[in-house]
């Protein structure tokens, strides 16, 4: 869970200019009870309507596109805080004294508390429908682009100053795209299966696997290719399961036939605990040898295959 501006700010220097505590409390958003029980209702209605019908295999977009709804409200917000924080940093630039620009500014402070606070309230919102997603799907929510993150709920009101207020929004931001703990390397391919049993035994075998390397390391986060399908798509699975933050590595594919390779050496250069390696092609057995090399302990799982067989 990554803190606030508001939570990083205790302990700071909190002389100077002093701004107006924001004019919103907890209660003027959506308590969580509400927003978890709203939402499952509605999905509840939305898949029963689908269901049975010549749409019924459309109802996973349609739900993806639902849980984006949320994602984009969360990043509007974001997009209005950042604004609001340019905009801080002019008056601070400019500032002459005067009372129309303390109050100029103090007004810019507050709309950016403001828009922080519907931020997080609509990333709650997005982990919630997220959720829904997950369970109907057993796929990890994530956008077409860009980043799914999460902040704290906890926002307080408190007497802040200009200054710190955009040190602790840009440190904020960088907490919240980088995930704290020890990293552990997740590597596998697509996989074909000759029964329904085998490719529930081979995701079993992944869930299980995943589960005795977080009993090693409770304070891990999953670092892997971010593939929607195949044995990518099973480790992110787990991770929204059991909470765990997850930092994924897309194929740069300008780089053609290295793109696998390159996309090694990122995840290595983390300096991971464990390499947790299943069957996958070429570029997994390699990243399995250099980590190897860099003495990086391997879990190697590349022979559990339940009749599998690789693709690609």
């Amino acid at each position: 869970m990554y803190d606030s501006f508001i939570d990083q700010l205790n302990g700071l220097d909190l002389s100077g200019l002093s701004i107006r505590p924001a004019p919103f409390n907890e209660t003027d958003f959506p308590c969580e009870d509400a927003i978890e029980q709203t939402l499952a209702a509605v999905w509840s209605d939305l898949f029963a309507m689908f269901s049975d019908t010549a749409l019924e295999a459309d109802a996973e977009d349609i739900a993806w596109g639902m849980v984006n709804l949320f994602h984009r409200a969360a990043s509007r917000k974001s997009a209005q805080l950042d604004r609001a924080s340019d905009e801080i940093r002019v008056l601070l630039a400019s500032a002459d004294g005067s009372e129309v620009h303390s109050s100029n500014l103090e007004e810019q402070v507050e709309r950016a508390q403001a828009a922080e606070a519907s931020m997080l309230a609509f990333e709650q919102m997005r982990e919630a429908a997220a959720a829904l997603y997950r369970d109907e799907t057993g796929s990890s929510w994530k956008p077409v682009s860009g980043s799914r993150t999460s902040h704290s709920r906890n926002l307080t009101s408190t007497v802040i100053d200009a200054r710190d207020f955009l040190r602790a929004r840009a440190e904020n931001r960088r907490h919240a795209l980088i995930p704290e703990g020890t990293p552990i390397v997740f590597a596998g391919g697509r996989q074909s299966f000759e029964n329904a049993e085998d490719a529930r035994v081979y995701a079993d075998n992944i869930w299980a696997t995943l589960d005795k390397v977080r009993d090693a390391v409770p304070d891990l986060f999953l670092v892997h290719g971010g593939d929607g399908k195949g044995a990518d798509r099973l480790a992110a699975s787990w991770a929204e399961r059991r909470e765990v933050q997850q930092l994924t590595y897309s194929l740069d594919r300008r780089l053609g036939a290295r793109a696998g390779f390159k996309r090694n050496e990122q995840m290595l250069s983390l300096n991971p605990r464990y390499v947790v390696a299943f069957p996958g092609n070429g570029v997994t057995e390699r990243l399995v040898i250099d980590a190897k090399t860099r003495r990086i302990t391997v879990v190697d799982r590349r022979t559990v295959t339940s009749g599998s067989k690789t693709k690609g």
